[in-house]
């Protein structure tokens, strides 16, 4: 073997060396970064409820019956809301008004018009005794999207705000507790300055207001225990179950803190299964409902959903009809709330 080619062979062995070097470099940075994403956005405390749901308590069928109620009146006589059929977004505020005043709340109203129409946010608030300035937002809309009568979307999400509001009418917290139904989430006015929580968690931003919590409850009563009745968007499915037996929380990644409390929180209140995430809110629909508008305000905020499209066939269609819910199950994951609540309050 000659000079040149031992040089060669030298230079081809320090090559290789490098290139595993580089390799090995890259590998260690992929499998911290993926650690990183499985233990700080993905891997939720506590552990999602498995085996046969117990009977319904008192409570909760009682609970049960008043969703149903609200649901039926939502999606089964009101019908379409929404400013193509304004007349019937006009008659659920109303609805709404009254309900929150027969509760023995005040209603705040924040008006703003598009157009010549006028649209109303309604806020209920029951200040904190030793940190009112420290406020928790539970909210979701009440209209429908096009044609639809939402009563899953979001007439669930609607009716128990209502139902919360009601059951909390007469407490007090440590914490200020606001209830609010946003108006104007769907298209065309989502993720525009017309949607209604923008509208609002832009005031609140205004006002220099300390909102610490904001759940948003969005399209949560459809269930089913079928095999590949769940989707997710890439590459979620490897994650997560493929049935759409359970509740999920969803947070963006600077809330990633507040969805560990809130998932915590269910599982150690509620004999249901429950799963949760924060995610880049780019991927699809991690921020499709109002917490979006409160993470552009820089406010934490967590999404309480049966997860809607990627589960429910009847999404934005006239399908979305009262009959569709499963209010035993819908209950249940109201009543876990409660007691989220009551924790982030206190």
């Amino acid at each position: 073997m000659t000079g040149i080619q031992r040089r060669k062979k030298w230079n081809i062995k320090i090559i290789n060396r490098a290139a595993l070097v580089r390799i090995s470099i890259l590998g260690i940075i992929f499998i911290t970064i993926a650690l990183w994403f499985w233990f700080a956005l993905l891997k939720m405390p506590g552990a999602s409820y498995r085996g046969q749901l117990p009977p319904l308590t008192v409570e909760e069928s009682t609970l049960k019956d008043a969703l149903q109620i609200d649901i039926k009146n939502l999606g089964g006589d009101i019908k379409q809301r929404n400013s193509e059929y304004y007349e019937s977004l006009q008659n659920t505020s109303k609805f709404l008004e009254s309900s929150f005043n027969q509760a023995s709340y005040t209603v705040n109203k924040q008006e703003y018009r598009i157009g010549e129409q006028s649209f109303t946010n309604l806020e209920v608030e029951i200040t904190g005794v030793k940190h009112p300035d420290e406020i928790v937002i539970v909210g979701a809309h009440y209209d429908s999207a096009f044609s639809s009568p939402g009563a899953n979307d979001n007439g669930s999400g609607t009716a128990a705000v209502l139902e919360l509001a009601r059951k909390f009418a007469k407490n007090k917290f440590n914490r200020t507790l606001r209830f609010v139904e946003f108006v104007n989430e769907e298209p065309p006015f989502f993720w525009t300055d017309n949607m209604g929580s923008l509208v609002y968690a832009k005031r609140c931003r205004e006002r220099k207001e300390k909102i610490v919590a904001m759940l948003s409850l969005e399209t949560m009563g459809y269930y089913s225990d079928d095999k590949n009745s769940q989707k997710y968007p890439f590459p979620l499915s490897f994650l997560y179950p493929s049935q759409g037996q359970f509740i999920g929380f969803v947070g963006n990644i600077s809330s990633a803190e507040f969805v560990k409390k809130t998932v915590a929180s269910f599982r150690n209140h509620a004999k249901f299964p429950s799963e949760g995430a924060a995610l880049p809110e780019q991927l699809p629909g991690v921020g499709w409902s109002d917490q979006w508008s409160f993470w552009q305000q820089g406010y934490p905020g967590v999404m309480v959903t049966d997860t809607a499209l990627f589960r429910y066939p009847y999404y934005h269609t006239l399908d979305d009809t009262p009959e569709k819910i499963d209010y035993g199950k819908l209950a249940r994951v109201v009543y876990g709330l409660e007691r989220v609540i009551e924790e982030l309050v206190n």
